[in-house]
């Protein structure tokens, strides 16, 4: 007969209270509110909303005529857009900070072998985003553009709104910062037995058509931008899948494999 019992579970009596965890949230929020506003303070002082909006502004401003500008359709627009600016960039800043918040609210609930995963993944998801907000600014914004500059009539002077302009451009870092998280979803769901990598591999086929429709729906309408959401996005899925093997094997409880054995093992004498 086998002399194996279950491990007492680590987390057990550690429950808190709902009003305890309502603070504990509220602890965080405002770590990350302060975090936010160090920034802010800190990119006002340097480089400036100005060059920040210039910066933003590059790709746009290399595909218009030397004395062109960007052009402030609403009243506030020059005040409110560079400050719109000016936070967006604060908050990627800071978006390790942010994670790490998140991780701290949760990491009372998660077993030890879980913590030790956990604050990695942050900081390869916080890595994974800044590639994906980089390829957006250093890549995408200048193919595009010189996409659609070729297809603008001569008699059509392309002078955009800021306002549209940084819409525009901010809804693409969101989607191109959220695409790059593939290899995270990939390793999650085959660390928690919701998918093995067998059925991921057979998967691909559809996941490339996936891509491309995430891409129709979140990029402009033209065929550049589409290309560089949906390429990346495959090949991120097969980061994932290679990746996904040795997640699951690193970052499992010590003890689970020896459960499996002990279960599995017949008893002596049997």
């Amino acid at each position: 007969m086998s002399d194996f019992s279950p491990k007492e579970d680590e987390l057990a009596g550690t429950e808190q209270p709902f009003v305890q965890h309502l603070m504990e949230l509220r602890d965080r929020l405002l770590y990350c509110i302060y975090g936010i506003a160090v920034a802010v303070i800190a990119l006002s002082l340097w480089p400036g909303p100005d060059r920040l909006m210039d910066f933003i502004a590059h790709p746009i401003k290399a595909h218009m005529p030397p004395d062109a500008k960007l052009i402030a359709v609403g009243v506030f627009s020059p005040f409110f857009i560079p400050l719109k600016v000016l936070l967006m960039v604060a908050v990627l800043a800071v978006l390790p900070w942010l994670m790490y918040q998140i991780w701290a609210f949760v990491a009372p609930g998660l077993y030890s072998h879980e913590k030790k995963f956990a604050l990695p993944l942050i900081v390869f998801g916080s890595l994974l985003a800044y590639m994906g907000i980089g390829f957006v600014q250093f890549f995408v914004l200048d193919k595009m553009f010189n996409f659609i500059q070729h297809f603008t009539p001569s008699s059509v002077a392309a002078t955009p709104d800021i306002a549209s302009y940084v819409e525009a451009i901010l809804s693409l870092y969101l989607a191109f910062a959220a695409a790059f998280q593939v290899p995270i979803v990939v390793m999650l769901l085959v660390r928690f037995d919701l998918v093995d990598i067998a059925k991921l591999k057979s998967f691909r086929g559809y996941f490339v058509v996936l891509a491309f429709i995430v891409a129709a729906v979140l990029t402009p309408p033209d065929v550049i931008s589409q290309l560089a959401l949906a390429v990346p996005m495959c090949l991120l899925y097969e980061v994932g899948i290679l990746g996904a093997g040795w997640f699951s094997r690193v970052s499992r409880a010590p003890d689970e494999e020896g459960t499996q054995t002990a279960v599995d093992k017949p008893a002596d004498g049997q």
